[in-house]
């Protein structure tokens, strides 16, 4: 690996490459629109194949065309059955490693933003990254003062060139991703990405939001977040965070080690918004450790949603509302929150039985998210043949409300993965404003 793929045509080719070489390996789906295949002309052989193509092309890439692939990698527990193995191995890789960048460049960036002097800041410096992903690769160093270890970042060069490329080609990877998962649209993701992407390439900004929530947890007993040790517009360095990675408890972990990092991610994502004035917004396990005093270590805020107020009370309050079966009242707080155009007749009932089972991990006081149960909401909901599918195309979604979903749902699939047992209930009635009822 050299410097990233920086000329649109090029990135834009490697791109175009994934779903014609998945057709062109498709020797039975001959005479058939790709995006229409079944899953039983699809061999074991052609996806392992295709999952590798995956990983190579858009880890190489790095830039929009990896992030994309990160993102998607959180809802592979709704991949069915058959599909999910090669695909959730190559996409999984995304979580953690991507292939490198040589050091020569490396050191070239860390003398552009450190100084000529960079080597004098460190006492000890691995050429040799420690993880590599969308827009940057990390280096494990030891820093001058007091000999702290540290994670010092560097964005690839080129990162900023490569997201402008990507954020306009990955379009055409729509097609593939419908040939996993027919329900998974791509579309609405990009659009989302192209909005909140491009933050990441500041790397002070992405210091001061990391810096307010280490402040926020410093001396917590669940949560860790390592504090800013130094930081350049295009170096992040800080307090290095040892221990497993979420990936390999959701590999490899016992039950109890899944239960206690499902609800360990649970919690954060609900008082963060209190506790910090923001929203941890990359829900992937590569951003996330399990520490040895078993805390959870959080890492990689280049993507925060600021909210300074704490999450939107009429959250809590209609899913409140919904648990006590107020179709009325849900429906029109809907309205108010513009969920539900001011003159779309549809009924209350109706979107009280949508809903209701997206609510299923609050009704009892513990619940196991599961892989089969991502699998059945998926099939619910993206089922063109559902009456949920029919009233979902009913339903908006506000902009102001667009990231505090995604977030969601990438969190509930990496919950998914983990298939965690935990007493969801009690975190969102302590942290999540309206959810309780007023004394």
């Amino acid at each position: 690996m050299t410097d990233i793929p920086r000329r649109a045509v090029t990135r834009t080719a490697r791109l175009a490459a994934l779903p014609l070489g998945f057709a062109g390996r498709t020797v039975l789906g001959f005479g058939k629109r790709v995006t229409g295949l079944a899953s039983e002309v699809i061999s074991p052989e052609i996806q392992q194949r295709t999952a590798e193509q995956l990983f190579s092309v858009l880890g190489q890439l790095k830039g929009g065309a990896m992030k994309l692939g990160q993102a998607l990698s959180v809802f592979e527990a709704a991949l069915p059955a058959d599909l999910a193995g090669p695909y959730r191995e190559a996409l999984t890789k995304l979580q953690e490693a991507a292939p490198p960048l040589p050091a020569a460049s490396v050191h070239k960036v860390l003398a552009a933003q450190l100084g000529e002097d960079w080597r004098e800041l460190f006492t000890e410096f691995d050429d040799k990254p420690a993880a590599a992903a969308s827009i940057g690769q990390v280096h494990r160093a030891v820093w001058k003062d007091g000999g702290r270890e540290v994670a010092v970042k560097v964005q690839y060069p080129g990162a900023g060139e490569a997201l402008i490329a990507d954020l306009r080609q990955l379009s055409r990877l729509a097609g593939m991703f419908r040939i996993i998962q027919p329900g998974i649209d791509v579309k609405p993701l990009l659009v989302e990405l192209r909005a909140r992407v491009t933050e990441e390439l500041d790397y002070e900004l992405e210091a001061a939001a990391q810096q307010a929530f280490a402040e926020a947890y410093a001396g917590d007993e669940e949560i860790f977040v390592p504090p800013v040790v130094a930081r350049a517009p295009r170096v992040l360095v800080t307090e290095w965070v040892e221990g497993t990675p979420l990936s390999k408890i959701i590999s490899e972990g016992t039950q109890e080690q899944r239960d206690n990092a499902g609800r360990l991610m649970a919690t954060l994502h609900f008082s963060a918004p209190e506790r910090a004035g923001m929203l941890h917004a990359d829900p992937h396990p590569g951003n996330f450790r399990i520490l040895p005093d078993g805390r959870l270590g959080v890492i990689d805020f280049g993507a925060v949603a600021r909210l300074p107020d704490g999450h939107p009370e009429p959250i809590g309050r209609l899913v409140r509302l919904a648990l006590a079966d107020d179709a009325d009242a849900v429906l029109e707080g809907l309205r108010d929150e513009g969920f539900v155009k001011p003159d779309d007749d549809i009924d209350a009932r109706a979107v009280l039985d949508f809903l209701l089972p997206m609510l299923a991990p609050l009704v009892e006081d513990e619940f196991q998210f599961t892989r089969a149960w991502l699998r059945a909401e998926a099939t619910r909901l993206g089922s063109p043949k559902s009456p949920a599918y029919q009233l979902s195309r009913h339903l908006n979604l506000p902009p102001s409300y667009l990231l505090i979903h995604r977030v969601t749902l990438g969190s509930i699939g990496v919950l998914c993965q983990l298939e965690a047992k935990a007493p969801y209930r009690s975190i969102v009635e302590t942290w999540l404003p309206g959810f309780a009822p007023a004394e």
